[in-house]
């Protein structure tokens, strides 16, 4: 069935770095803009970042402007989101999200027409 898998959440310390990926599959990502958001306990779901479905744009969050870089390979039908210098506060589930539409706003509040399913990141000395 066509859906969104991630992957490459854990545990890291302050100062480290991660890769998430989102992969797609029965269906053609290239085709999608993909959002990335993140939830911590207790808070409600935010908006780190977001790509359109060429690459040619992408936009972050002020909170983790020039520490992360999201980026794709449509070859691949995948999506990347690599997060450097991480903070404790960057602790969350993250999530990407596909958008059939051609539209990249932080945070968007589209009608998805996919979600992946979560992975947990966690920063923690």
């Amino acid at each position: 069935q066509e859906q969104l898998l991630q992957s490459g959440g854990g545990l890291v310390q302050p100062g480290g770095s991660l890769r998430l990926s989102c992969a797609a599959s029965g269906f053609t990502l290239a085709y999608y803009s993909i959002g990335w958001f993140r939830q911590a306990p207790g808070k409600e779901r935010e908006g780190v970042s977001c790509i359109t479905a060429s690459g040619a744009t992408t936009n972050y969050a002020d909170s983790v402007k020039g520490r992360f870089t999201v980026s794709r390979d449509n070859v691949k039908n995948m999506v990347y989101l690599e997060m450097n210098n991480l903070r404790p506060e960057d602790t969350a589930v993250y999530f990407c999200a596909a958008d059939s539409e051609t539209r990249c706003v932080v945070g968007g509040r589209y009608a998805y027409d996919y979600w992946g399913q979560g992975t947990q990141v966690t920063v923690s000395p």
